[in-house]
């Protein structure tokens, strides 16, 4: 072959993997992409190195002109340079995980997770609305001890020093705290295992459990101590609820249509991807867990900066999902 029908013929491939070198080359996200050109996959990476290494050893044995050899040892050897580079400090790892790649997977999931924003919000604010409305039904939800306990707990009279527990210390109170946050994320997202049916029960259940409560203290008058309560660690809490429900949904997806793969392979995919949102879903309940013992408690902080800081929560983990990691390679 001619070197100017097989420079013709690859020109374009050899131009598309310069483009996807100079994205590592730049530092600033804005800077690495122009108008109008298409940011390259890292999944076709190692394809195309290998093409390009082919392309070099035919350049060579067929003698075509030195400019061409030495454009494609060039491309070879930056390619090499990223291919083989060290991996990533651990520290590092972890903050580029959680700034870039944990938003990112949850996007890429947008229809299970509004799924599972939806089964989970819809019957939480409709039994809160329903029982403003209907005050009586909440006896078909909890039996009167339970009604007792979230009354004592919330009573705008009582003279505790904490709000929205009886008794033990922050950081008790903390580990408490992670246990039952943890427990409610693994058994939504687990659940997904039974064709996806699990996490839609836990996920209603939650949500007509949690508006249930809500409803009946605002109901009763007892609404102000419980919104004070749980603004401050409301944004991480319930959104890890929903983000590990999108999981459980995903992984039933892949039980119920795997498309092209076999099941296994489809579940083993999706299983890779929910243990990954586990693990965002866990950094986020553990968070919950600390706002919710060292400061959701506390009676002398004033109503207007408790509610301030919750919706200054509930905004930054809403532009973090929707913001994090855009226009940045993945770095695994």
């Amino acid at each position: 072959m001619k070197q100017d029908v097989f420079q013709a013929r690859h020109d374009e491939e050899w131009r598309g993997f310069e483009r996807w070198l100079a994205t590592r080359a730049r530092p600033k996200p804005k800077e690495r992409m122009r108008d109008g050109e298409e940011m390259p996959r890292d999944s076709d990476f190692p394809a195309a190195y290998r093409r390009i290494c082919q392309h070099l050893a035919l350049a060579e044995r067929r003698e075509y002109s030195l400019v061409l050899v030495q454009r494609l040892r060039d491309l070879v050897e930056r390619g090499h340079a990223v291919f083989y580079r060290p991996r990533a400090p651990r520290a590092r790892s972890i903050v580029d995980f959680f700034a870039a790649t944990f938003p990112r997977l949850v996007r890429a999931q947008a229809g299970a997770m509004a799924a599972a924003s939806a089964l989970f919000f819809v019957p939480l604010l409709g039994t809160l609305v329903l029982l403003q409305l209907r005050p009586e039904l909440v006896h078909s939800l909890f039996d009167p001890a339970q009604l007792a306990q979230f009354e004592q707990m919330y009573d705008p009279n009582s003279t505790g020093q904490r709000i929205g527990r009886e008794s033990g210390s922050d950081l008790m109170m903390f580990g408490y705290y992670i246990y039952n946050n943890v427990s409610i994320g693994f058994r939504t997202f687990a659940s997904g295992l039974f064709a996806g049916v699990g996490s839609i029960f836990v996920l209603v259940m939650n949500g007509v459990v949690i508006g249930g409560v809500a409803g009946h203290l605002t109901a009763i008058g007892y609404g102000g101590p419980f919104w004070r309560f749980v603004v401050g660690h409301s944004a991480p809490e319930l959104l890890a609820i929903v983000i590990s429900g999108g999981a459980g949904l995903q992984i039933g997806m892949a039980l119920i249509a795997p498309g092209r793969r076999t099941r296994a392979r489809a579940l083993v995919e999706a299983g890779m991807v929910g243990a990954k949102l586990v693990l965002g879903v866990f950094a986020m309940l553990v968070f919950a867990a600390f706002v919710e013992a060292y400061w959701s408690s506390l009676v002398w902080v004033p109503t207007a900066l408790k509610f301030g800081a919750g919706a200054a929560l509930w905004l930054g983990i809403l532009l973090w999902l929707w913001r994090g990691g855009r226009g940045q390679v993945d770095a695994e």
